[in-house]
């Protein structure tokens, strides 16, 4: 199955285009939140989407939708639909929490996926995928499955989480948020920064692509999901989950770890995690870590939408042979050292591993393979 096209709007840039050119000029979205009061907080930074305001009784999700449809353009006959949000309209409910009003029905998933299927023209109602920060590639690989198993033909996969200070707040409570814009894989990292984001990605079979004419981005080779089933927010630190993820992704593409030129990791600038990442990377690559690089240190955390946005900049990735700088990792990992760069690095090879993990212990992984040129 095929990758043909890739919508993201982030803090950095409305597009494709405009997102890898300010990667690639080491530009970052992060900057102070305006549109709630962060005083109490540990932080008052996020990668907020610019004049992004929600309609009289809708939510910030609302633009965010039309910013990505316009630009996706018509979808094929019979394409099914698969969304990937942990929070969606969160902001609705923080405005009737506040006014003590009626709950609306409008926060529930339900209406919100036929909101967006009829946006997109589809006769799918489609399902959301909630598996915390994994959602995107999650949902990813299980439109991969339905292709490759016979039961779709095209798949749109439709990501977007907002900032919100319900999901602000909790993250600042669990002392997640950093005071400066994340540090992905730098010894002096002190958390995350929270950021926003839609994507729509869309999955053809190779036969329908090439009937529809489409440009192939990116080929999907693999992928694999796990679960460590350690803490409801802590990774477990031995990189169980992730190595497992991974270890299912390399074996569904038929690869040795030796054939991966990059990794997109996961990357959130917290302790932990980051740590978490290098411990299972070094069990499945030992001393042949490839390049590697995180994007949230530019973008803030996107949390159901992260996955797909990155892939979406892997697929460039991989055309352009290219990965982009690893914002804010000034004095990098032991372990990452000669991998991790303040600046981009070229690569050289046809395959890349995006990974995701997340709350709850999940893991995913998704090989994309460079597409023909």
């Amino acid at each position: 199955m095929v990758l043909t096209r890739a919508v993201p709007v982030t803090a950095l840039g409305e597009n494709l285009a405009g997102l890898w050119q300010g990667l690639l000029r080491e530009e970052s979205g992060i900057a102070p939140l305006t549109h709630f009061d962060c005083g109490n907080y540990l932080s008052g930074l996020g990668g907020a989407i610019a004049g992004l305001q929600a309609p009289p009784g809708g939510s910030r999700l609302d633009p965010l939708l039309e910013r990505v449809a316009v630009q996706l353009g018509p979808l094929p006959v019979g394409c099914r639909l698969l969304v990937a949000s942990t929070k969606g309209e969160i902001d609705r409910l923080e405005t009737v929490g506040r006014q003590r009003t009626l709950f609306p029905r409008g926060v529930l998933f339900e209406p919100l996926l036929a909101k967006i299927a009829r946006r997109f023209d589809l006769a799918d109602p489609g399902s959301n995928i909630n598996a915390a920060c994994a959602s995107s590639s999650i949902a990813l690989a299980r439109g991969a499955a339905q292709i490759a198993a016979g039961q779709a033909e095209a798949v749109l996969i439709y990501s977007a989480d907002i900032l919100s200070e319900f999901v602000f707040s909790g993250f600042s409570a669990l002392q997640a948020l950093s005071p400066e814009p994340s540090r992905p894989f730098d010894r002096q990292r002190q958390g995350l920064t929270l950021g926003e984001a839609g994507v729509a990605l869309l999955l053809m079979s190779e036969a329908c692509a090439r009937t529809a004419g489409e440009t192939v981005l990116a080929y999907v080779a693999g992928w694999g999901v796990a679960n460590d089933a350690h803490h409801v927010t802590a990774p477990a630190r031995d990189g169980s989950g992730l190595i497992r993820a991974s270890r299912l992704a390399l074996c569904k593409a038929a690869l040795a770890a030796e054939q991966i030129a990059a990794i997109n990791a996961h990357g959130t600038g917290t302790v932990y995690n980051d740590a978490m990442e290098l411990t299972a990377f070094g069990e499945i690559f030992g001393d042949s870590l490839p390049p590697m690089h995180g994007v949230k240190g530019s973008l803030g955390h996107c949390l159901g939408a992260a996955g797909g946005v990155e892939i979406a900049i892997a697929a460039r990735a991989l055309q352009e042979q290219t990965i982009p700088a690893t914002c804010g990792c000034l004095d990098p990992e032991e372990a990452t050292r000669g991998r991790v760069m303040n600046s981009s690095q070229s690569i050289s090879g046809d395959y890349l591993l995006c990974t995701n993990s997340g709350f709850g212990g999940i893991n995913s992984a998704v090989i994309l393979q460079r597409g023909a040129q």
